[in-house]
Formats: C-alpha cells, sequence, structure tokens
C-alpha cells in the first residue's frame, strides 16, 4: 500500500509544481508585462501536460499497470520540455551575431502556417526567444524550466522503478 501512496505522492507533487509554475508563468505575463516567446507557449503547454498527467493519476491511484501509463506519459511531457527548453537555454547562449531574426509572433503563425511549418519555424527560433528576461540565482526561465522537466522526467522514471522492484520483491 505505502508503495502506491509514494507513486500517488509523487503524480500529485509533479501536478502541484506543474500548476504552480504555470501560474507564475502567468503572473510574469499580465502583471509584470512579460510577453513569453514561442518556446515559452510552448514549454507551458508541456507542464500541463505533466500536471494534467499528474492529478489524473494522484485522484486515480492506478495498481502497477495504471502507475506505468501515467508514469511514461509523464515522462514523455518531460522529455518534449526538455528538448524545447534545452533549445531555449542553446539559443540564449548563442553570440548576438548568430542569433536569429525576431519572426512573426505565435498566433499569427498559427493562423496561417500548417502545424509542422510552424513547429519548425519555432524550433529554429527567433530573436525573442534568445532575449533573456529574467534570472534567479543566475539561471535563466528556460534553465528553471530545463531543471523542472528534468525533475519531473527522472523523478518519475525513478519513481516507476522503485516501485516495480518493491513489487517483485514481495
Amino acid at each position: 500500500m505505502t508503495k502506491i501512496l509514494n507513486a500517488r505522492a509523487w503524480f500529485l507533487f509533479c501536478a502541484a509544481a506543474c500548476f504552480s509554475m504555470l501560474g507564475w508563468a502567468y503572473y510574469k505575463q499580465y502583471v509584470d508585462f512579460v510577453d513569453p516567446c514561442p518556446l515559452c507557449i510552448l514549454q507551458r503547454i508541456a507542464f500541463l501536460w505533466i500536471g494534467v498527467v499528474g492529478l489524473l493519476a494522484a485522484i486515480h491511484g492506478p495498481g502497477n499497470t495504471g502507475r506505468w501509463i501515467y508514469g511514461l506519459l509523464l515522462a514523455l511531457g518531460g522529455g518534449a520540455g526538455m528538448f524545447l527548453a534545452g533549445r531555449h537555454v542553446w539559443l540564449q547562449n548563442l553570440p548576438a551575431d548568430q542569433v536569429p531574426d525576431c519572426g512573426m509572433g505565435l498566433n499569427y503563425m498559427l493562423d496561417t502556417m500548417p502545424v509542422l511549418d510552424v513547429l519548425q519555424e519555432v524550433l529554429y527560433g527567433a530573436g525573442e526567444c534568445a532575449e533573456v528576461m529574467w534570472t534567479f540565482l543566475g539561471i535563466s526561465i528556460p534553465g528553471w524550466a530545463l531543471i523542472w522537466f528534468s525533475i519531473f522526467t527522472l523523478g518519475t522514471l525513478g519513481v516507476l522503478v522503485i516501485s516495480q522492484r518493491n513489487k517483485v520483491q514481495q
């Protein structure tokens, strides 16, 4: 029973942390007027994915197979977030002469371009994605996002492996 509670507590922690970070991001956007770039918006979607999956898993309290399904879905969101945040950190650390030009806004791209072309354009990066708008302890917002995505992904995989190992030992 404790293994299920531990996995359930982990999923609830992931959900609470993601929703807290999303709340902070919206505070920065609407109170401090820090507009998110397209990569920031995609990272928000990854945090939302993790939060929703974590909340559903915590509420459901699944058995072993369900824990793995929820866990792998959460890790999928974490892996996508790690990729996006890693790309964003890379763009922010480019020399000034190598930073791509500012592109179109995400809403405009979604209205006028096919989705795959939008993703390609966003992942290529734009000048606004390279701008560092805020830091804490010398780490930018995408840097912190990369850290959190890594924690969620690796922590979830760890919880799944430990719960599986404990099940085998019984």
